[in-house]
């Protein structure tokens, strides 16, 4: 983790891990609000709005990471899965018979005669030709890697949910304050 630094917008933000910025719980309101930038309850709502918008951008967008690789990831463990078959069958001399994927639903029968090479789709068009060991060693650190991203991209939602709930709480707290001081303040609104 980062080194947190006191944040200049009298929110009480702190930056943390990953560039998310950590929100200070607001236990004192009444010092808080006396705090240079929070002139009025308003200007410090809306301040704390767009931090909650900003939060909820960046979580859908760790959500959209998370999804991709929860998908990504049965994806590598199958083309391992089928890359350690073709090693036990490479030094054979009879061919392997399998069904290519054409469309959704639809395969064709091939046979595939032993072979120590294998070309792999790295994204955006892109094959390469790899020795079979090779291709292995290739997919076994792509797929520790998303393991390792899928994880800390769920820490990460984790940390944004606490940051979430805590600057709802904010925003409560200060809104709160808010009507106390203006029914302290009218007259009116005090009980017989």
């Amino acid at each position: 983790m980062a080194t947190t630094s006191e944040n200049g917008s009298g929110l009480g933000v702190k930056q943390a891990h990953l560039g998310i910025p950590e929100v200070v719980f607001v236990e004192d309101v009444e010092a808080f609000m006396k705090k240079p930038g929070n002139e009025t309850a308003d200007v410090v709502l809306k301040k704390l709005d767009e931090q909650y918008m900003k939060y909820k951008f960046m979580e859908v967008n760790l959500s959209q990471k998370k999804k991709r690789l929860k998908s990504q990831i049965p994806d590598i463990k199958q083309t391992l899965e089928i890359l350690k078959h073709m090693q036990k069958k490479k030094d054979t001399t009879e061919p392997m018979e399998t069904r290519f994927l054409l469309a959704d639903n639809v395969y064709c029968k091939a046979s595939v005669p032993p072979n120590d090479k294998v070309c792999l789709w790295l994204g955006a068009n892109v094959m390469l030709e790899y020795d079979i060991d090779d291709a292995q060693a290739l997919l076994e650190k792509n797929l520790s890697t998303a393991t390792r991203n899928l994880e800390s991209t769920e820490d990460d939602l984790d940390f944004l949910r606490d940051q979430l709930t805590t600057t709802e709480v904010n925003m409560a707290r200060v809104y709160n304050w808010d009507v106390k001081r203006r029914n302290k303040d009218d007259p009116s609104k005090t009980k017989a």
